[in-house]
């Protein structure tokens, strides 16, 4: 879809609970914790606005979360769901695909991740992807916070919170994750989703993202695949106390 401008949606909605990162940082939205003088959704903002693949730029959040901070391009403010997948499903009702998905807290995201993953994204013609980063990348960035990893035979991957949603096909994948959360108290439900043979092979290490992907495939009737983000910082988002001491240091870095 080159040359398209992509539109984008912030999650920030929170998960119904006290989030550690809001207590550490005193402040009632994780989206607001101040991170190198400003909110840290500030910074999510930021990157975006100077990415000229996007078009345009909207943030799922509680109607009655703070107001939040001053951007320079228009931000549209839509309502949370009540889950992540559901807040998804929602916005694509308003912003249509292509459609780029991100958290608020992926303040250390850069314009050339996000170029570098929706190139990634169109030259891989899937129907739906995610950002991750191999696991020798994300330990060049020197967290010491620990990681979670997607254990594939191929190797360890982690995560970057980019989605890239191309064509309308995709929006199946954003349903099955919908299931998936409903279903997360329930781990053998979640099981039989994904399919006892890939579940199987992937406990053992045998699975393959090929493999992983036809799997997913066969199941979501459109096509998923994974980008691969080459930045050591692009899977260090902010999940814990720690993650926000790593995120500070790096920005005061930069802006130093």
């Amino acid at each position: 879809m080159p040359g398209r401008k992509w539109a984008v949606l912030v999650l920030a909605g929170s998960r119904g609970s006290t989030d550690p990162v809001a207590e550490a940082a005193g402040v009632e939205v994780k989206a607001l914790a101040m991170l190198a003088g400003k909110p840290m959704i500030a910074h999510v903002f930021e990157t975006l606005a100077a990415c000229p693949e996007i078009g345009s730029i909207a943030v799922s959040i509680e109607a009655d979360a703070p107001p939040l901070p001053a951007a320079s391009v228009p931000i549209l403010r839509l309502d949370a769901g009540a889950s992540p997948a559901t807040s998804v499903l929602e916005a694509t009702d308003q912003l249509g695909v292509p459609l780029l998905i991100t958290t608020a807290d992926n303040p250390l995201m850069t314009p050339q991740m996000v170029a570098d993953f929706l190139r990634g994204a169109d030259e891989s013609s899937v129907d739906i992807a995610a950002g991750v980063s191999p696991r020798h990348v994300v330990e060049q960035a020197g967290n010491p916070g620990r990681r979670t990893y997607l254990r594939f035979r191929d190797g360890g991957y982690s995560g970057c919170n980019l989605f890239a949603l191309r064509s309308p096909q995709g929006i199946a994948a954003i349903r099955f994750w919908r299931l998936l959360e409903a279903d997360r108290k329930r781990p053998w439900r979640m099981a039989s989703r994904i399919g006892l043979v890939p579940l199987v092979l992937y406990l053992s290490r045998q699975l393959s993202r090929e493999r992983a992907a036809a799997a997913l495939s066969a199941r979501l009737g459109c096509r998923p695949g994974l980008v691969d983000i080459m930045h050591p910082n692009a899977a260090h988002d902010v999940d814990k106390a720690s993650d926000l001491a790593f995120a500070e240091s790096v920005l005061s870095r930069q802006l130093s």
